[in-house]
């Protein structure tokens, strides 16, 4: 079923395939490369959503190389072993490009003019309750007076790292505070996760991506290492060794999934069941959004997927 979004950018036709789930379009093999969020997509934080194991192991059978392409804060390795212990086999991977990762290795490269000219001095904004994210190996000083620090390093939302390498728990007021001063002091901030929420067991999270959004409101500059910067989707094709039109991406947010598809060239799969949940009025597992409501829900974000289906499911 093809539907016509009413409200694309002008002078440019907007189609979306609905599916009711991937086999069709797996079947054609029209796709080499399969480009998979993780959170909202494959799992809630929690456990594997209804089908996805099943969906993976059938993708691989009909030739898709996949890669976990996610704004986690977290490395690679450490992606991949959460998704071992919930029960999905890596081997089915071809690797995972998550927005930690591409923050670590350009700090630590400096290959990058943007990266070479930063200073080593940073606030650290981490996380607390999810596990504070390793700086080691970085060379990096990170310093609690926004007068001694020439870039801010945004991980998470619930801590400051400290000099002694322990952290301190903060609320997202006293947060705003600190980014308040940094602007003044007009020092960039990095964000190894461009995510506003996360869907985890169901509840939506507040992620480093709504610091960002802050702190450009407030004049200052930001270094998106994920989606929907295009740099996380050409580092995907590099590793697979494919270009865009051989490849798609899967993901539940409109704002960095789809519209970081759009803006690098690649087709995209968007499922309605992630973080938009709420705002298309679903209530439960594999309810199929009405069309309408998808259609005003791209335009509001200016992100139009090719695809459009209920889960990760076959």
């Amino acid at each position: 079923m093809m539907a016509k979004c009413t409200a694309a950018p002008p002078g440019e036709a907007q189609l979306f395939r609905t599916l009711s789930g991937l086999q069709q379009l797996a079947e054609t093999r029209r796709f080499k490369a399969w480009f998979l969020d993780q959170f909202g997509v494959l799992h809630d934080g929690k456990q594997p959503y209804p089908g996805a194991i099943s969906t993976l192991e059938k993708l691989a059978t009909n030739g898709a190389k996949m890669v976990i392409i996610s704004n986690s804060s977290r490395r690679a390795s450490t992606t991949m072993n959460k998704m071992k212990s919930l029960g999905f086999d890596p081997s089915l991977f071809e690797g995972a490009i998550t927005s930690g990762e591409l923050t670590h290795q350009y700090l630590q490269r400096r290959d990058d003019p943007w990266f070479a000219a930063l200073g080593r001095s940073c606030i650290h904004i981490t996380w607390s309750d999810r596990g504070a994210i390793s700086l080691e190996g970085l060379s990096l000083k990170v310093v609690e007076n926004v007068e001694e620090a020439e870039f801010v390093l945004v991980h998470g939302t619930e801590a400051l790292g400290l000099p002694s390498g322990n952290i301190r728990p903060v609320s997202l007021e006293d947060l705003e505070k600190i980014l308040e001063q940094c602007v003044s002091k007009r020092i960039p901030m990095i964000v190894a996760n461009p995510d506003f929420v996360t869907v985890e067991a169901r509840a939506l999270i507040i992620m480093p991506g709504t610091l960002a959004a802050k702190y450009e409101k407030l004049g200052g500059e930001v270094k998106l290492m994920g989606k929907p910067d295009k740099i996380i989707y050409k580092s995907a094709m590099a590793m697979v060794g494919v270009d865009a039109s051989d490849s798609v991406a899967v993901g539940d947010s409109l704002h960095h999934d789809i519209k970081g598809a759009n803006e690098v060239g690649i087709a995209s799969a968007f499922i309605t069941g992630g973080i938009h949940a709420t705002e298309l009025g679903l209530s439960s597992f594999g309810q199929v959004a009405d069309l309408s409501s998808v259609q005003v829900l791209a335009a509001k974000y200016d992100a139009y997927p090719t695809y459009v289906l209920p889960a990760f499911a076959w």
